[in-house]
């Protein structure tokens, strides 16, 4: 076999992941191979070259990269600079892409290989984008089929890989049953309680937006239900001190029990999830778990949004199901006489029976190996790229 070496940029916590994991996946399948370019710690621990600090690329909201511009255009351009000089096999953009597509773009306009992994919401908003990123990659792996899809309309080549997530949940509703038991220990919570979990997201601007209406649904819940629990996880310590506050506030009473992290416990434990739209409704999905979704930014950010985006859904399981599975509350309709009647509803078995059944052949989909399907991708392109 020979020695190969691929390039990698990742640039946030979720890149190192799937970066980590693909490289696990491609030193089975070839073991002579080196990698380079940004990643984290567990792509450093797995035997990665990284060139600069992930974090440094690791930016959000608006404000915050305008502050870092010079640094973040510098070390794009050392990277091109550096990738040029001495080509790789392969280069990977893995997300980030308005960081990683810029990268690509200039080393296969030298004739290098490139891959993107995890598709930017092309399909949803700003859908010419789509032109660039056709110039960009050789091909665009996607955890998502909707996305794969899109490529194909716009004549991009691509690869639905399956969504790694997928990989780690059971699709076994006995070992569910098992691990919603197992959560109920953990949180000391008994296995006949009715749990609603509340989450209204992981940042401080959701929890603003979604915070009270959340609190507030909960005692709308219970003047009609006496019998139901109530469990809140706090994302970190500042969340922590932010939801003490509501709860304070507009909670006084009422059976909240608020839990330092463990999302994805409190989701196994309950019977319904009231949660803000995000990848954590995929987690959901996963759980098989009814669930509500709700929505609310800034009107004037919400104004612009609405005229941009082209998706007639915004959470992930009605994108995945391509039908309304779950409801999904938008802007003044978050308040608890809008959300209470919904949460109520999906604690009915017979609703309860239909979304486990849907959400089961949904992650069947997605449950498709996805780090040694895209190793055996990129392989495939590296090979075809030197015969």
């Amino acid at each position: 076999m020979s020695t190969l070496r691929i390039g990698i940029v990742a640039g946030e916590a979720s890149g190192d992941i799937l970066g980590s994991s693909l490289m696990q996946a491609i030193k089975s399948k070839h073991p002579d191979v080196t990698f380079e370019g940004v990643g984290g710690p567990l792509m450093i621990a797995e035997g990665f070259e990284s060139h600069f600090p992930m974090d440094r690329l690791s930016v959000m909201g608006f404000v915050e990269p305008l502050k870092r511009l010079p640094e973040l255009l510098r070390i794009r351009r050392s990277l091109k600079a550096h990738f040029i000089a001495s080509p790789p096999d392969l280069f990977i953009g893995i997300d980030s892409p308005d960081f990683t597509l810029n990268i690509e773009l200039a080393l296969r306009q030298e004739g290098i290989l490139t891959a993107h992994y995890v598709s930017p919401s092309v399909w949803a908003w700003r859908q010419g984008r789509v032109k660039n990123i056709a110039k960009a990659v050789d091909r665009m792996l996607t955890l998502l089929p909707f996305e794969a899809e899109f490529y194909h309309q716009h004549n991009v080549p691509v690869t639905f890989v399956g969504h790694p997530l997928a990989d780690k949940f059971s699709i076994e509703l006995d070992q569910l049953a098992r691990q919603k038991q197992a959560a109920r220990g953990t949180l000391s919570l008994a296995n006949d309680d009715t749990i609603v979990a509340l989450l209204p997201g992981s940042r401080g601007g959701e929890v603003n937006m979604l915070g009270q209406s959340f609190i507030e649904t909960a005692r709308w819940c219970l003047h009609q239900r006496a019998d139901l629990k109530f469990v809140i996880p706090a994302a970190n310590e500042a969340r922590r001190a932010q939801l003490e506050a509501l709860l304070e506030e507009y909670g006084k009473g009422l059976p909240i029990s608020l839990v330092d992290g463990q999302s994805q416990t409190v989701m196994a434990a309950a019977d319904v999830v009231l949660m803000a739209s995000g990848t954590t409704t995929l987690e959901a999905l996963l759980l098989k778990k009814p669930m509500v979704v709700a929505y609310r930014l800034a009107a004037l950010t919400y104004f612009i949004a609405s005229r941009l985006v082209k998706s007639p859904y915004f959470s992930l399981p009605n994108l995945l199901a391509g039908e309304e599975m779950v409801p999904e509350v938008l802007q003044h309709d978050v308040r608890p006489e809008m959300l209470g009647p919904l949460v109520l509803e999906r604690l009915h078995k017979d609703a309860q029976a239909q979304i486990v059944e849907r959400f089961t052949e949904i992650h069947k989909t997605l449950k498709l190996n996805a780090s040694e399907r895209a190793a055996d991708v990129l392989l495939t392109m590296i090979e075809n790229n030197q015969s």
